[in-house]
């Protein structure tokens, strides 16, 4: 049933003008994942195959649920989840796993997206500060004129690390956000003192801990986290689709929802060790009891059933708006920006 109540709010600050997507979506994806050949395809760009958050959308395949349903779907991915909704806005696919909040922030530019399948609960993203810079960065009172880095301009890190200062008194404009992918990439901004910190993910966070390159500032992988640094529960990782495509494809996007709900009661039923051995080998990067651990610390971020969590767009709201003075008087519904229609018939 599609929630039909109107919310006059605003949405985010800082994603690619809606012009350039087309031109963005060019940069093709970097690794692609195929099903088994048969049934309908579907094409799903991913922001981060690898990244815990998003593990969902591989394990389904793994678990050989989209092939049960009689969907062959191609799992594609980009670095980070402004890329993956460009390669959506732009038809370049019929899908994208990444993060809820994109949603508002597009229906302000005029496009209607909608998520059809809540993966979580809490962002799953932990802003980490470097060894070298933990003395000087105690709390997020203390950003003002330091390098934070986030995957890219316009991603959902950059969205929570600007709330994260504005809600601790620090201003978008007194420290500099800076592009540096996650995993890799991430590691070595750290290490070589590119930035003071960041926020990013699991892999990457359990690395960094591992190696002692940082310590962990604010943590947002449970709900407890969600609730102490947000103030609500975070919608984040899920499949949105545009509505005009879902509604023209409904028995497509029903079995998409079905396997992806499937998965997460899968996942809410077994160990972060088989878990992890559901998963490609080089994932784990050569350190499987690592990677077993990243999994374990962002399990309690994934919801079992797919279902919008209570008041959780109403928090996502809050944050976007805190942050965006340009767009603080545009009116989202929130009614339009996800629909539990598919996530109930799959119960």
């Amino acid at each position: 049933m599609r929630k039909s109540v109107r919310y006059s709010t605003l949405a985010a600050a800082g994603l690619l003008a809606v012009s350039s997507l087309t031109a963005c979506a060019n940069d093709a994806a970097s690794t692609a994942s195929t099903g088994s050949g048969k049934g309908t395809k579907v094409k799903i760009m991913v922001g981060g195959l690898d990244k815990v958050i998003y593990l969902p959308a591989m394990l389904t395949q793994r678990l050989g649920y989209f092939d049960a349903e009689g969907l062959n779907v191609e799992l594609l991915t980009e670095p980070a989840g402004v890329q993956a909704e460009t390669a959506l806005v732009a038809g370049q696919v019929q899908g994208t796993v990444g993060f809820y909040d994109h949603t508002l922030d597009l229906q302000t530019k005029g496009k209607a997206v909608e998520s059809v399948v809540q993966f979580s609960r809490a962002p799953g993203e932990v802003e980490i500060v470097s060894t070298k810079a933990a003395g000087d960065i105690t709390s997020p009172k203390d950003f003002k004129g330091k390098k934070l880095g986030i995957t890219s301009l316009g991603s959902s890190t950059d969205f929570l690390t600007k709330y994260l200062a504005v809600k601790n008194g620090v201003k978008v404009s007194d420290f500099s956000p800076v592009a540096v992918g996650a995993g890799a990439t991430f590691i070595s901004a750290l290490q070589q003192g590119s930035i003071d910190g960041g926020m990013t993910t699991d892999p990457t966070v359990a690395t960094i801990l591992d190696k002692k390159a940082g310590k962990v500032l604010v943590d947002m992988r449970t709900p407890e986290g969600s609730q102490k640094a947000l103030g609500g529960p975070y919608p984040s990782s899920s499949l949105y689709m545009q509505t005009d495509w879902v509604n023209g494809h409904k028995d497509t996007v029903q079995k998409l929802v079905n396997a992806f709900v499937k998965t997460l009661k899968w996942m809410s039923t077994h160990s972060a060790a088989e878990i992890a051995a559901k998963m490609p080998a080089d994932y784990s990067q050569g350190d499987k009891a690592l990677y077993t651990q990243s999994i374990k610390s962002t399990l309690p971020m994934f919801t079992d059933d797919g279902v919008m969590p209570e008041n959780g767009p109403e928090t996502v709201e809050k944050v976007l708006k805190a942050f965006n003075p340009n767009i603080q008087n545009a009116d989202v519904d929130l009614s339009k920006t996800y629909t539990t229609e598919f996530v109930e018939a799959a119960k």
